[in-house]
């Protein structure tokens, strides 16, 4: 395992892990998380690695490792996207795979509507409602923000809370990050032709319905596995579909 940082579109120096050797697959975690959290800590990419892939794992902007900047000239609209096209440059990718969970999901869904063309696409802890809501999702995350001193427990923001302090979340840096996430035009679903898995929770509504989702995309294939938005990922069956996925 090798961690190091690259330079991205604006310069922003970004965090990024590598394990393994052979067939790239370009992991994106979710808000508030990070390489290590969403797929090093329970086993997922270690499961990948042992399957022959290469696991490109970055951190986000605004999270882990990377650049958190407190400018909001370095959050432009889609900075998210452009941070993945400048990875996928980085390291001179041509026949890869590429999975995303939640916000990362939203991130390669758009990825690939400008331009990206992994040979297989995960979008994971992801529904049809989710990529085109991200105004509600986000004035949710930016109210918890807003008023993350005073939230107690029972308040809905609670997990939230807990889980920004647990990853020691720089919230000047998330709050301009989550006005720079631009939604996915519906019409634009027609652009994702590769097969892709929508792997979701059994329990995981976050971001509307996975089963939608799949049944929208030219070639979706929905992937149940146990647990809520954030039980799931931490369940063995989340690495075991990715491995299933990608192996075929």
């Amino acid at each position: 395992m090798s961690a190091s940082s690259f330079s991205s579109f604006d310069g922003a120096r970004l965090a990024v892990t590598v394990m393994g050797e052979g067939r790239p697959l370009v992991l994106v975690h979710g808000l508030f998380s990070s390489a290590e959290m969403n797929w090093i800590k329970f086993g997922h990419a270690a499961k990948l690695v042992e399957a022959g892939f290469q696991v490109i794992m970055p951190d986000l902007r605004a999270h882990g490792a990377s650049a958190k900047s407190h400018h909001a000239g370095d959050y432009p609209v889609g900075v998210l996207t452009k941070d993945l096209a400048a990875l996928v440059a980085h390291f001179e990718l041509d026949d890869y795979d590429l999975a995303g969970f939640s916000l990362g999901a939203r991130t390669c869904a758009k990825g690939v509507i400008d331009g990206l063309a992994p040979r297989r696409l995960a979008l994971c802890g992801m529904g049809l409602q989710g990529l085109s809501g991200w105004k509600n999702r986000s004035a949710f995350f930016i109210d918890a923000i807003d008023r993350f001193d005073e939230i107690k427990r029972g308040d809905r923001a609670f997990m939230a809370k807990s889980f920004m302090k647990t990853m020691g979340i720089d919230r000047e840096a998330a709050r301009l990050l989550l006005g720079a996430v631009d939604d996915v035009n519906s019409a634009d679903l027609a652009k994702i032709t590769m097969p892709t898995a929508l792997i979701c929770g059994d329990k995981d509504q976050d971001n509307g319905s996975a089963k939608e989702l799949a049944l929208a995309l030219r070639d979706g294939r929905y992937r149940e596995i146990p647990g809520t938005h954030m039980s799931s990922v931490a369940d063995g069956a989340f690495g075991d579909a990715l491995v299933e996925f990608f192996m075929n």
